[in-house]
């Protein structure tokens, strides 16, 4: 199997693209298998249920689940003007919001599990496949940049391995034995394991989720079935009621916009916890480029009311720790001594200051 980790450091992909841009196909294409516009003398059968001339049957499953139901506002779709498809789209896309507001508690229990885990030194890990894997990949990449999150923290697994993030990669979603291995060559006691899977039933992610489970690991899964069977297994359940999709099982929209508005808050709150930020300011962020070391000395100013050239020097002083900077500022200590209390504090700038002034 490819490891699904997509992460610095992670082992590089070797599963193999296929050669056509079109993704995998059904019934498949190869020796025996007849097109449909030809290749076979009429009268004789073609392959049934996705199987050519010697090749095993392909499993067939019919996801029973809310985002396969047809949407009664969408069936005109085809023959409306394109203003009116965006309308439908938009107007579907403003349930979202409203499913996941009925969730927060749910969400809210996943963010003091998470950080629990990473206070203790242990890892959150999402795991998904195809739009909601790739959603994880997304969330966890975002977070060192953000907030300077190191790598550990949060480790993202995608069914395929690296190379899904681009194109489907065949029958790695149903690989429930891969996502227990997966979740076996790294998973460890006192982690989170997330599940992302809109249907909530992915084999891949479920199977993980179990590895984890007997491993010792706290468990929870995003899902846009509120009433999906392996609510019943987890330590947090998020069902998100988000419905059909305007394009009947194109989970790529809302069910993926919930999952999306669900991680955000997710990884938000669990970094807030953490003290990576203050008031309502990134003061962990990593400044990579001009931008952000602009932004650097604004968060300074705005913290502290104190003028660019204040801000500047302070951070000359603390050489380039905004933290330590901020800190200092707010309570006039010396940037050293600054550091220290962070470190007293567990990164936390009220604490840090208190320290400083008791």
């Amino acid at each position: 199997m490819t490891a699904g980790r997509v992460e610095p450091g992670a082992l590089p992909a070797t599963t193999p693209r296929p050669d056509s841009d079109a993704g995998s196909s059904y019934p498949p294409t190869g020796p025996g298998h007849r097109p449909e516009d030809g290749g076979g003398r009429p009268g004789d059968p073609g392959p049934t249920a996705g199987v050519a001339e010697g090749r095993e049957p392909r499993a067939v499953v019919r996801v029973s689940s809310p985002t396969e139901l047809r949407n009664p506002r969408s069936l005109d779709l085809d023959v409306m003007s394109v203003r009116d498809v965006l309308k439908v789209i938009n107007e579907d896309d403003r349930r979202v919001p409203a499913a996941v507001a009925k969730v927060l508690d749910e969400i809210a229990v996943a963010v003091e599990l998470a950080v629990t885990a990473l206070r203790s030194g242990r890892r959150v890990h999402y795991f998904g496949a195809g739009t909601s894997g790739r959603l994880g990949v997304l969330d966890a990449a975002e977070l060192a940049p953000t907030f300077n999150a190191p790598d550990r923290w949060f480790c993202a697994h995608l069914a395929g391995g690296p190379d899904a993030m681009w194109r489907a990669v065949e029958d790695a979603e149903d690989d429930e034995a891969g996502g227990a291995e997966e979740a076996r060559s790294c998973v460890r006691p006192g982690d989170l394991v997330v599940g992302l899977a809109a249907s909530g039933r992915t084999p891949y992610v479920l199977g993980a989720l179990r590895a984890a489970t007997d491993l010792g690991a706290d468990t929870a899964l995003i899902c846009a079935d509120p009433g999906a069977a392996a609510a019943r297994s987890v330590t947090v359940f998020i069902g998100v009621e988000t419905g059909p999709e305007v394009v009947t099982g194109s989970t790529r929209m809302k069910a993926a916009t919930a999952q999306k508005l669900v991680l955000n808050g997710f990884s938000t709150a669990v970094m807030v916890r953490l003290g990576r930020v203050y008031s309502n300011l990134m003061i962990d962020m990593v400044a990579t480029n001009a931008k952000l070391r602009g932004r650097m000395i604004s968060i300074l100013v705005e913290a502290t009311g104190c003028a660019e050239e204040v801000a500047q020097h302070a951070l000359t002083e603390a050489d380039g720790d905004l933290k330590a900077a901020l800190v200092s500022l707010l309570s006039g200590a010396a940037p050293a001594d600054a550091r220290a209390a962070l470190d007293r504090s567990a990164n936390q700038v009220r604490g840090a200051i208190a320290l400083l002034a008791g």
